[in-house]
């Protein structure tokens, strides 16, 4: 079973697909965070974010792996810690945007979610990465709240570039006809979980 949470930065994706997984026993797969590796190699080896060709040759040759504790893996190296920085956030939405690196990272993000039950959260899951989902959720919040939870979770992370980033990012965050919209603004993650955990049960049955 695959259930796909989408939705912008800042609504609660991360946390809420987190803590869903462990209570499902399923396997939780970030793949912001693949994006985010990719990113953090560019950086690495100096290469231009608006580079596609590059960038979707350095894709290929480097697999991300998501380990079953959340961590992150690239070219040999753990970047858990190191794609959560400012100079990461201010590139990875080019990085991202180009068509053969999202080639790439979806061949590689469903190949990981046919290997095991799983929670999968990003931007384009449930439209594109696994349109088969059983259980699509989009998550929304105000934009001030999610400004707000960014700069809770990371002090030093750019409100600016957050709400930049959704109308970079805004054709690839729409919503799957299927998917259930839930607005977390003013909820505590308990109470979105539980939601969510309570739809992905009665579809599992």
């Amino acid at each position: 079973m695959i259930v796909a949470i989408d939705g912008p930065a800042g609504a609660g994706k991360s946390t809420v697909a987190r803590a869903l997984a462990q209570r499902l026993g399923f396997r939780y797969l970030d793949t912001g965070a693949m994006y985010r590796a990719l990113a953090w190699l560019a950086l690495r080896d100096g290469i231009d974010p608006v580079d596609a060709a590059a960038l979707g040759a350095l894709a290929r040759a480097n697999a991300v792996e998501l380990g079953v504790g959340g961590t992150v893996t690239i070219a040999g190296h753990d970047v858990t810690a190191e794609i959560r920085t400012a100079q990461v956030d201010a590139v990875v939405s080019a990085v991202s945007a180009h068509p053969p690196v999202r080639a790439v990272m979806r061949d590689r993000q469903r190949e990981l979610s046919l290997v095991v039950d799983c929670v999968m959260e990003g931007r384009d899951i449930g439209t594109v990465v696994a349109p088969q989902a059983e259980l699509k959720v989009y998550l929304v919040a105000d934009p001030e709240e999610r400004v707000r939870r960014r700069l809770a979770e990371r002090p030093t992370a750019d409100a600016a570039a957050l709400l930049a980033r959704d109308a970079s990012d805004a054709e690839r965050m729409q919503p799957a006809l299927d998917a259930v919209r839930l607005d977390t603004t003013g909820l505590g993650i308990d109470q979105v979980v539980e939601r969510i955990e309570l739809l992905a049960r009665e579809r599992a049955a």
